[in-house]
């Protein structure tokens, strides 16, 4: 089974709403929909939106795993079977204005998470000096890091616009503490202390941070978004374990990956995190055993030669098999919260459900 290929239609959908809400209308081709809800407030900056856009285009829109779970969760949910194609189809309505089903305010919300993500991925890229993203020239290379940053927040700006307009405060407040964490973890990275790099309690918070608090709230958000749905607050905390197991296992995947896997199957340079000072899953595993590689931890491999003796040395571990042992254990957790949701109602719901099943299986298979 290929997940994505269950909610391919909206996703294609989603992913054209969200070029076009990022898009000026100096840069619109005369084909596309106009009007003042898709075109940003005051004088349009063509610049601006070129860098916007610069991930959304085309051949750039990366795996679309967030949005792909949200619609998933959607549909197993729902008790009305497969989206009809008018509810499959581009939602032309203005970003502010609210959405008329709760299918489309679960698209909304798969939109918003997406926005926020990507946002998180240009200011990483920053602050990380990265040269590429996703295949292609990072953004802050291409356009600068100014006007990098300058795009990171504008799309955190149209997420929360696009937030706004599904009126529910407390899927407002949960996607807003998405950022305060992303934040969060950043700052945490950056200024850890010496024992906190060593600190495996640290480096989870972290990680849940940058990673699982947007997945696991987005999840959390699809179920709050269906007023109708029996049982709202275990089902809601049941997909919020879900996509925070997920989120867990697909970074410490990541970890091994940048190990394992090169700068052309993932799309930017590998020990990327050891040349950047950071301590991932399979080098705190394999410092446990070997003290000198906490002195290079500690000093963020900066000194000549301490990134390969460092690869050195978590090559010799068991340190990778220990972080893909994580990672498993975490994708289990995650199927585990699945059984805590109600029996799907349609046949539809049934094949989501197996969908989601087969995304934890293939976060622990991917290659980038």
């Amino acid at each position: 089974m290929d997940p994505f290929s269950i909610v391919t239609t909206e996703l294609n959908a989603v992913s054209e709403r969200m070029r076009l809400a990022v898009v000026s209308e100096a840069r619109r081709p005369a084909s596309s929909p106009s009007g003042p809800g898709l075109t940003p407030p005051g004088p349009q900056v063509p610049t601006l939106a070129t860098a916007a856009e610069y991930f959304f285009k085309e051949g750039a829109l990366g795996k679309r795993l967030r949005p792909t779970v949200l619609l998933l969760m959607a549909s197993a949910l729902s008790r009305d079977g497969a989206p009809p194609p008018a509810l499959a189809a581009v939602d032309h309505s203005p970003p502010r204005s609210p959405p008329g089903s709760t299918r489309r305010r679960q698209q909304r919300l798969a939109e918003a998470a997406e926005l926020i993500h990507v946002a998180s991925l240009l200011h990483d890229d920053v602050i990380d000096n990265a040269a590429t993203r996703r295949g292609l020239r990072a953004l802050n290379i291409e356009f600068g890091n100014k006007l990098a940053i300058l795009a990171g927040d504008f799309l955190l700006a149209r997420a929360s616009v696009t937030l706004a307009s599904l009126r529910d405060a407390d899927v407002i407040m949960l996607l807003s503490t998405v950022i305060e964490h992303l934040v969060t973890g950043e700052v945490m990275q950056m200024t850890a202390k010496p024992e906190e790099l060593l600190s495996w309690e640290h480096y989870a918070r972290k990680t849940h941070c940058k990673t699982a608090s947007l997945i696991a709230k987005s999840c959390k958000a699809v179920v709050l978004l269906d007023d109708e749905l029996p049982g709202c607050a275990e089902v809601a905390e049941a997909a919020y374990e879900f996509g925070r197991h997920l989120g867990l296992a697909f970074q410490y995947v990541d970890d091994v990956l940048d190990f394992t896997g090169s700068a052309l199957s993932l799309g930017k340079p590998a020990l990327n995190d050891l040349r950047s000072g950071i301590a991932t899953a399979p080098v705190l595993y394999a410092a446990a055993a070997s003290p000198a590689l906490g002195r290079l931890i500690q000093r963020r491999f900066k000194e000549e030669g301490d990134v390969e003796q460092a690869l050195s040395w978590v090559a010799s571990s068991d340190g990778i098999q220990r972080a893909r042992d994580l990672a498993a254990g975490h994708a289990r957790s995650a199927r585990d919260a699945l059984t805590r949701l109600p029996a799907p109602a349609s046949e539809h719901a049934a094949l989501a459900r197996a969908g989601l099943v087969e995304l934890t299986h293939r976060v622990l298979g991917r290659s980038k």
